[in-house]
């Protein structure tokens, strides 16, 4: 399954085993809402898991920012996905925003965030869903939900404090404060910080290092750090015999000790 799916407001291309998805509604600052780019996220995590031609997805932004998270223009109009009362909007957020956590929660592959410019509310969110952060000196990050008199309504309260603990989530969520990428990179937030025009060659040479990996092994590996998050050691280990069991038993297992093998006589 190497066809692209068609997407609305994003960009999406496939080479040598990496995925990338570039969010393309500059003139909305890559909003999440008011745009199609909820549903060509969600599309394009669920092609990944369908997709064995891939191996790693990079996400990033066109144009000055990563995302803005939530369109602020429809906020103040009440329409879009924050119209109706109580049950609507409640309804409009799980059928809308909340599907992007739960469709990259599942993705089987590593998932890494190169963060071109601001990457505010649900935005951030977006940028804390991925398995690595890789930021441009020139990104923004901010948890400005209750500057806006509002909650983390996309899974945030949950995902940052898992990221870099409770303390430090708290005071971010809880200030709405805009901190540049090198505090993030201080917090734990992102893993490193470049200069604007290596992003995308840093983001790329990550992602190009781990697609060279056995790719059947590299997914069960991904599920395993992810299940040892919320599994009791005696019954991760037994996880983990199973799935070493069906390495064992790949042809890509037998490939790549054989190319160790090669590579050490040729020593």
């Amino acid at each position: 399954m190497n066809t692209l799916p068609e997407l609305t407001d994003a960009l999406l291309t496939l080479d040598e085993r990496v995925a990338v998805l570039t969010l393309n509604r500059n003139d909305l600052r890559n909003a999440l809402t008011g745009s199609a780019l909820i549903d060509d996220i969600v599309a394009t995590a669920d092609w990944v898991n369908q997709c064995d031609e891939v191996s790693v997805l990079v996400i990033t932004g066109a144009g000055s920012a990563f995302s803005a998270g939530g369109n602020i223009r429809d906020m103040a109009e009440r329409g879009g996905d924050f119209a109706g009362d109580v049950a609507e909007c409640a309804d409009r957020y799980r059928k809308g925003i909340q599907r992007i956590p739960l469709a990259l929660q599942a993705v089987e592959v590593p998932v890494i965030a190169a963060v071109n410019g601001a990457a505010i509310g649900a935005g951030f969110d977006l940028a804390n869903m991925a398995d690595i952060r890789i930021a441009s000196e020139r990104a923004k990050f901010g948890e400005t939900f209750l500057n806006l008199g509002i909650i983390p309504g996309d899974g945030g309260a949950w995902l940052m404090q898992r990221l870099i603990g409770y303390q430090r989530a708290f005071e971010l969520t809880m200030t709405g404060r805009v901190i540049d990428a090198n505090e993030a990179k201080e917090l734990g937030i992102v893993m490193t910080v470049v200069p604007d025009d290596q992003l995308m060659p840093e983001a790329m040479k990550l992602a190009t290092r781990i697609a060279s990996q056995p790719p059947k092994a590299t997914r069960l590996t991904k599920r395993l750090m992810k299940m040892a998050q919320r599994m009791e050691l005696k019954d991760f280990l037994d996880l983990c015999a199973v799935f070493q069991g069906m390495s064992h038993n790949e042809p890509e297992h037998l490939e790549a000790v054989n190319r160790m093998l090669s590579s050490m006589g040729r020593g």
